[in-house]
């Protein structure tokens, strides 16, 4: 992930026991230093697409599709404002399976919740929406015999649901490959640190000396 590589460097003093003055410092990245898209772009749906993300597939393996590069996984994720790949990126068919049956145990095909099905009249108006939570004993009138009572209830299974809730995740937008060189870019000047009393060059900055009056 070459995300990490473009992150400026900052020099930190050393915390190691075995350092050999108050004045020795360790070469770190700077991890505080994140990425974003640009305020002006994030709400220009036109620099966008939609995405599914198929079975399987990860941040890399959608970068190399889409931009010919799995190195450019950063660029998916902060397109599809994912800030935690562990909890936001869907889990495969086979892992959503396993985490299922580790939380439900023999429960698995249990009811986790109802939910209510399409219904429609005679003239095919839309009179209830699929996918309401409701109670399994819910009713309503039937639109073409106001004497008749419907029961549109489905139930869900606890696997089910975790199926639907990791199959939300797999609708992503991500930028266009037209607007990647604008955004490697920037990328390139928020990584770039302006010049500050601890401003060293463009990509190193060194922390302030709290020994220094203390030495060791």
């Amino acid at each position: 992930m070459t995300y990490f590589r473009e992150l400026p460097n900052l020099e930190y003093q050393s915390f190691l026991s075995d350092r050999k003055s108050s004045d020795e410092y360790l070469l770190v990245k700077n991890i505080f230093r994140r990425a974003k898209l640009r305020d002006d772009l994030q709400n220009v749906f036109t620099i966008f697409n939609k995405y599914q993300i198929v079975d399987g597939a990860r941040p890399d393996t959608v970068a190399e599709e889409l931009y010919g590069s799995s190195q450019y996984d950063w660029v998916v994720l902060i397109g599809a404002n994912i800030t935690n790949v562990r909890n936001q990126w869907p889990l495969s068919d086979k892992e959503v399976y396993d985490y299922a049956e580790s939380i439900y145990g023999t429960d698995l095909n249990a009811i986790h919740h109802y939910e209510t099905t399409e219904v429609r009249d005679s003239s095919d108006r839309l009179i209830l929406p699929a996918g309401k939570v409701v109670d399994s004993n819910f009713t309503i009138p039937n639109p073409d015999n106001p004497l008749a009572i419907l029961n549109p209830v489905t139930g869900v299974s606890n696997y089910e649901y975790e199926v639907l809730k990791n199959n939300e995740k797999r609708a992503i937008y991500v930028i266009k490959p037209t607007y990647l060189q604008q955004i490697l870019t920037d990328m390139k000047k928020m990584m770039t640190y302006d010049k500050s009393s601890q401003y060293i060059n463009g990509k190193l900055i060194r922390t302030e000396n709290t020994r220094a009056s203390n030495p060791f």
